[in-house]
């Protein structure tokens, strides 16, 4: 980080500081898989779940048993977008399935500030697809065509800048 990007968070910091703190909006966000950056309507399913495990000893003086965390598991990632002419970028991601074989990408999604910057960061890694849909078609219908496709993956971390 240069001198000037820091002065530049400095006073971010102050400014934020004297005008109190909001929560966050959640509608100003940009999510950039396989190098590409891509106009989404939804995100969903940043999430990060452990298991319980539990166990009791025989010799235990409590007759109830202990409770320690197990293994992480996380939560499938949903992505909506509006269909574009010649985007078929979602569906020849799937394709490349085959048998147990699958290219596997990294996915950021970044909350963004008023000036365009991001100001949370999630990083999923290892991110495949494991569901593709497209909405519903209706000819006397009047929305936009929505196409979702949903990931596996092995890993979230969140950073906030």
């Amino acid at each position: 980080m240069t001198l000037l990007q820091k002065i530049i968070h400095f006073f971010q910091k102050i400014k934020r500081w004297l005008m109190g703190q909001y929560p966050l909006s959640k509608y100003h966000f940009v999510v950039e898989w396989g190098g590409a950056k891509t106009s989404f309507t939804e995100v969903s399913g940043l999430s990060l779940e452990l298991a319980v495990v539990e166990h009791r000893s025989g010799d235990a003086r409590e007759h109830s048993t202990v409770k320690m965390p197990g293994l992480k598991k996380f939560g499938n990632i949903v992505l909506k977008r509006g269909i574009q002419a010649g985007d078929k970028d979602f569906f020849d991601w799937i394709n490349t399935i085959q048998l147990n074989q699958v290219e596997r990408r990294n996915v950021t999604v970044s909350l963004l500030n008023e000036s365009h910057q991001p100001i949370m960061v999630w990083r999923i890694r290892n991110a495949w697809p494991c569901k593709y849909v497209v909405g519903d078609l209706n000819a006397s219908g009047n929305e936009i065509l929505i196409e979702t496709i949903e990931l596996a993956h092995e890993g979230l971390s969140l950073e906030t800048v």
